[in-house]
């Protein structure tokens, strides 16, 4: 009994640091796109006199570029949410056809990739009829009008870079395109997508999940005292109450399941907390995606396409030590991960409940960034592992081939290259610059693309 009582009493420890420190964290980064907005219209305000008469003047160079669409991840937010604060810490100024949309922070896997077809081709955004019905949510979604790249399509393909999460949204996109499922869009198919990088990916899913709060047994449900239990409710009670300022600055993403107490009332609310009803309740939120057994479920219907290029950046901040894999120091971990890098490196699947799926190993898992498994981030493994190739150094893969995930291991944590460019150093430039070089450079279909201010090339294979 006192054994239990101790345990009990540790992990409601762990569950008041863990709620506190990303509470910290939220409201920091809250407050910095405030700071920052603040700022800037006090600067404008002070210095009008000199901003008005600036013109675009790259579109022209550009216009025959494909965009390179920059994907967030868990929490993220595109380019219009939170002020001028950049989710990717600025990168997209390091290239002319920058894309970064705006998807739902913690809506599925499958209703971000649908928003993401929209946001790019225009319209209105479509869940589809059977998708909804089982999900209790309205169909159809925000209105995107023209979109921002309306001639998308075989002969105009994209790059994706995506960050985490991100990472499976742009997959399930490409299979979307290849199964054409979008109504109204026949013509669809995988070559509409021309690269796709990923950023410490969420391929496999992650063990994190289940200390957050996902249950082991099932990868669905979550147990009853948890951190997202506390985020939950927390987003159920900011989607009801529905401050429009509030929303337009910073929004989960579930306006689908009109939540807001405008439509339900009350009752609508009672019915969110308890589980009756909403994105929770059905399970069409993120964090089952980003179970392992999720994400295996995902995966049994995604293709690795021989005619995409393929890349990705794993990140870890452990090594080995004594035969234990322990973090990797303490300056180099943000403080919001570095008790999740410690919980991750030492993580057991319970014996009293079934691997999720057959030859899983403890150990091979323990590799972490405090919010992905290294082993998850590297290529799609579950259930079959897709063609892969480590490498070292970024000119090793110079010599691209489509349909191979080329991957590489960085020593970063989960949100080194986002956000707070200054935090990553040197690191940030390098790993950016290498992103977009490559897509600019060595990924072509036909003939070399004309980049800016450059005469055409004559056709030739990638170098």
């Amino acid at each position: 009994m006192i054994k239990l009582w101790m345990v009990t009493c540790l992990q409601l420890a762990e569950l008041f640091v863990s709620s506190v420190v990303h509470l910290i964290y939220g409201f920091y980064i809250f407050s910095t796109a405030v700071a920052g907005d603040v700022s800037q219209k006090l600067s404008d305000y002070l210095f009008k006199s000199n901003v008005g008469g600036e013109t675009d003047q790259s579109q022209s160079n550009v216009e025959g570029l494909p965009p390179i669409v920059l994907v967030h991840g868990i929490f993220g937010f595109g380019k219009g949410r939170l002020g001028g604060l950049s989710y990717f810490g600025g990168a997209e100024k390091k290239d002319e056809r920058v894309l970064v949309p705006d998807l739902g922070s913690l809506t599925s896997i499958y209703d971000r990739a649908r928003e993401l077809f929209y946001y790019l081709k225009g319209g209105r955004v479509d869940f589809g009829e059977e998708h909804s019905d089982a999900c209790g949510h309205s169909r159809f979604g925000r209105d995107y009008g023209k979109g921002q790249y309306p001639e998308w399509d075989e002969d105009h393909p994209i790059h994706f870079v995506g960050h985490s999460a991100g990472a499976q949204v742009i997959r399930l996109l490409q299979q979307m395109l290849a199964d054409k499922a979008f109504e109204g869009f026949e013509e669809t198919n995988e070559n509409w997508v021309l690269s796709v990088t990923s950023l410490s990916g969420a391929f496999n899913g992650t063990t994190r999940t289940y200390l957050d709060g996902m249950r082991t047994d099932d990868g669905i449900s979550m147990k009853p005292i948890c951190l997202l239990q506390i985020c939950r409710i927390g987003v159920i009670m900011y989607d009801w109450l529905d401050i429009s300022w509030l929303k337009n600055y910073y929004n989960f993403g579930f306006d689908h399941f009109n939540i807001s107490w405008k439509r339900t009332g009350v009752r609508g609310l009672v019915d969110c907390l308890v589980g009756n009803s909403g994105p929770f309740a059905t399970g069409d939120w993120i964090l089952p995606d980003l179970t392992i057994q999720g994400s295996t479920s995902l995966n049994s219907n995604l293709q690795t396409f021989s005619s995409t290029y393929y890349f990705s950046y794993a990140t870890k901040r452990t090594r080995r030590m004594m035969g234990m894999t322990v973090p990797s120091g303490v300056l180099g971990i943000h403080p919001m991960l570095f008790l999740r890098v410690f919980q991750m490196s030492q993580w057991r699947f319970p014996q009293d409940v079934s691997p999720p799926y057959k030859g899983y190993r403890d150990e091979e898992w323990q590799e972490n960034d405090g919010a992905m498994n290294t082993i998850s981030m590297t290529h799609p493994r579950l259930p079959v592992e897709h063609p892969s190739r480590f490498i070292r150094s970024d000119s090793e893969c110079q010599t691209l081939q489509p349909g191979i995930w080329y991957y590489k291991i960085v020593e970063a944590d989960h949100i080194t290259f986002i956000v707070n460019r200054e935090r990553a150093g040197v690191q940030f430039d390098l790993i950016y610059d290498s992103i977009f070089q490559r897509c600019r450079k060595h990924v072509f279909r036909k003939i070399p693309q004309t980049l800016p201010n450059q005469s055409p090339r004559c056709p030739s294979s990638p170098r």
